[in-house]
């Protein structure tokens, strides 16, 4: 079949194992990014769709405008944005999850062989969502404190210069690193010398363990910067409800292209969503959930430091937020061996391969510690040094 060539990097192989692993019974994965299930305020989202279709139902069926449901996106812009004046609902457009929110921006900015700069290692489906616009990836690598500034600057001065700088500032997906205040600051500077947008994505924010929330980079760059936000991580992913942040132009590009592709998110999820966040306690809510992922990342790092040969030359993260943590074989181990090893002992993980654009560090993965069992943590982290004990012999 002769598809465009836009598709033919495009690699489900990754992605559709990640899902699949999640479906299979009995085999511990650390491979999704999952919220965990058990948080799912599942009744209280059912007495708010019995709310709403039975108050406004006929309304809450129908079609509605492409930007969103007013009040929601009200809420959100009070919400996120309270401290900055020039946010209104106006600037903000509800997205079907941040995922179509990063296929619109590589439609409205990227044309073929532009300029995008980008982590590295950097988010699977930001990669995969650019990779439809045919960018000239423009790679920075990812620090202890954040992207590499230095890095970044020289990337943004290339000749022509990047349009799109996409981040994840916090917990990043996929090493759990967060930018420190000093490479906001920097980052910010080394952007308001060139005309580059930067897109900070940030569905892991809320989900902070210690410390205090740092700023935005919407805060440092202004409308230089397009902010994203989704409930998929601290509600419920299968809503698939996100928002886009950004200037007023920016926001009438987005609609355009979202009234040509799906019209608007479904309507009936922003109006449960909004009346589900108006009759609880959100904050509460995020605030379990944190308790619950904290317990889950300090059982992580207990088992790693007991169980993987750190003497070997095995590093990985420590997240303060977030649901990952990554790792960093010793020399000459790769991570896609060791996945076909610890698969027969049923235990399954992301190798770091798919979050790297062009050549790779075969020997870096990912774990997720949210979507598991205490009980799986323990289990699955044993598994997971006796095998790398194996094949460090």
């Amino acid at each position: 079949m002769d598809f465009a060539t836009r598709t033919h990097k495009l690699d489900s192989t990754f992605m559709d194992e990640i899902l699949k692993a999640a479906t299979i019974p009995d085999l511990i994965s650390f491979a999704g990014g999952l919220p965990n299930p058990e948080l799912f305020p599942a009744d209280a989202i059912r007495e708010a769709s019995d709310k709403v279709l039975s108050s406004d139902g006929k309304t809450a069926l129908q079609y509605n405008i492409t930007e969103g449901y007013g009040p929601l996106r009200e809420y959100i812009a009070a919400r996120y944005y309270g401290d900055h004046p020039e946010v209104s609902a106006d600037n903000i457009v509800i997205t079907t999850g941040s995922q179509q929110a990063l296929d619109m921006i590589g439609r409205l900015f990227i044309n073929p062989g532009e300029g995008i700069v980008f982590e590295r290692p950097g988010y699977l489906g930001a990669i995969q969502a650019f990779y439809l616009s045919e960018p000239e990836f423009h790679l920075v690598p990812m620090l202890e404190d954040g992207v590499d500034v230095e890095a970044a600057a020289l990337a943004l001065a290339s000749n022509p210069e990047p349009k799109l700088f996409y981040g994840v500032t916090n917990f990043q997906n996929p090493t759990g690193l967060t930018y420190s205040l000093d490479t906001r600051e920097r980052l910010a500077d080394a952007l308001r010398r060139h005309e580059t947008l930067f897109i900070e994505d940030n569905p892991y924010g809320e989900i902070r363990f210690s410390g205090e929330k740092p700023p935005g980079m919407i805060d440092y760059l202004g409308f230089q910067a397009i902010s994203l936000g989704s409930f998929s991580k601290v509600l419920a992913p299968a809503m698939r409800m996100g928002w886009l942040c950004a200037s007023h132009e920016i926001v009438r590009g987005i609609i355009a292209i979202k009234g040509a592709t799906d019209m608007h998110t479904n309507y009936l999820s922003q109006r449960v969503l909004y009346q589900f966040l108006i009759d609880n306690d959100f904050d509460a809510h995020i605030a379990a959930t944190i308790d619950v992922y904290r317990d889950k990342r300090d059982l992580m790092l207990r088992m790693l430091e007991k169980c993987v040969p750190a003497e070997a030359g095995v590093h990985w993260t420590v997240p303060n937020g977030g649901m990952f943590t990554w790792m960093t074989l010793p020399e000459g181990v790769a991570a896609l061996d060791l996945l076909a090893a610890v698969k027969e002992r049923g235990m399954y993980f992301i190798p770091g391969v798919p979050f790297y654009v062009g050549a790779a560090d075969p020997g870096t993965l990912r774990l997720n510690y949210s979507n598991s069992t205490d009980e799986s943590i323990v289990r699955g982290i044993e598994i997971l040094g006796e095998t790398i004990r194996e094949l460090c012999a």
